[in-house]
């Protein structure tokens, strides 16, 4: 009878289900059935069991509800629980996803216990060491057994940094899984009628990183960006909780009762993709939204001096903009709004097939040295 490893996939925030998803049905199509974790750094419905509806994953096998906190705090407190799940659980292989705290504290557990680790999106680079994500994807992928890439510039990144090739998979952007798989349901969403908007006539813009929204000033100044000719529609504004706050305290000085931006509660997935899709352009801090857009073909404008994902803005699908240097009206006022046909190598929709072929084969004896 042939070995089947135990296999824990740890998500922890949006993100990690929209890459857990296709993984997840991947590998039980493959005959293993992981163990699912969801650690409950995303707590909020709309924020985490709205995705799992909408992804159709099950139901975590273990929540550990560790909520919010300071990165120390959450992160010890994730530690502290997994700990107890890998000794419970007694995995061959704990799978981690992106850069959030989880990532790096389910990691790092695993790697103590001599439990092997891959991470899914290694390779992701910005160079600004003051991101807190940065410094979780680093270490994360320094103490990873296998790493699956999404680009050749990541791989780079990889061996750059002293990384043996043997452990890095480039297998393309487990994203667009989810994305590619969704469009019918994405296609059927009713948002664009119930916020009163016509196709490629608004503007979608989404904040949360703290260099945009944890200092009030500094808000305040991205905010009044969009008043200007040059944003002549509504500017719809899915507010995430950390953002929220701060929108309310400041909302006075920048006039949001008599502006065009328009803020809502969180989207589920489907919904937010589909206001992604027919927008006449975006404007973020997300790194998953730079992805998205890049594939849908949407004007993307990231609201950052840097970012991890290099290869959109070599595509054309998305501009780094710094308001410390020119007016967001300047950017798009010189931009091309037209939809970009754009093909990455590997972005097709079958990445979770290629990393779960990988692991099982990994996992099961093939050679592996490092």
């Amino acid at each position: 009878m042939d070995f089947v490893p135990k296999v824990i996939l740890v998500a922890g925030a949006r993100p990690n289900f929209m890459k857990l998803a296709p993984l997840h049905r991947a590998m039980i199509k493959r005959g293993n059935n992981p163990v699912i974790v969801h650690t409950g750094q995303h707590y909020d419905h709309n924020m985490s069991q709205l995705f799992f509806d909408e992804l159709e994953i099950p139901k975590p096998d273990i929540n550990l509800e560790v909520g919010s906190s300071s990165h120390a705090v959450q992160t010890a407190n994730i530690m502290k629980l997994f700990e107890q799940v890998c000794v419970s659980e007694k995995p061959d292989l704990v799978v981690v996803f992106g850069d959030i705290n989880s990532t790096i504290a389910c990691a790092l557990v695993a790697k103590k216990m001599h439990i092997r680790v891959a991470h899914v999106e290694a390779g992701l680079r910005s160079g600004d060491m003051g991101m807190p994500e940065e410094i979780n994807r680093i270490l994360t992928d320094h103490i990873s057994d296998f790493l699956f890439t999404t680009s050749e510039i990541a791989n780079k990144n990889l061996v750059k940094e002293g990384l043996n090739e043997n452990q890095i998979f480039l297998v393309g952007n487990i994203m667009i899984d989810t994305l590619s798989r969704q469009l019918p349901k994405i296609n059927k969403s009713k948002i664009i009628e119930e916020l009163n908007l016509n196709k490629h006539e608004y503007d979608l813009l989404t904040l949360h990183r703290p260099s945009n929204v944890d200092d009030e000033d500094r808000l305040e100044s991205v905010m009044n960006q969009f008043n200007a000719p040059e944003f002549p529609h509504k500017i719809i504004f899915p507010t995430h909780p950390r953002t929220r706050s701060r929108i309310e305290r400041i909302a006075k000085r920048i006039s949001l009762q008599s502006s065009n931006i328009i803020c809502i509660e969180p989207l589920g997935y489907n919904d937010f993709l589909q206001l992604q899709s027919h927008s006449r352009s975006v404007w973020t801090d997300s790194g998953g939204i730079q992805e998205e857009t890049s594939w849908l073909g949407v004007p993307c404008f990231t609201v950052r001096e840097n970012t991890e994902r290099p290869e959109t803005i070599i595509h054309g699908t998305n501009i780094l903009v710094n308001n410390k240097q020119l007016s967001f009206s300047s950017y798009i006022k010189n931009a091309n709004l037209g939809r970009k046909e754009v093909k990455i190598d590997l972005w097709d929709g079958k990445t979770a097939g290629r990393i779960a072929d990988k692991l099982i084969s990994l996992l099961q004896g093939e050679t592996y040295t490092c």
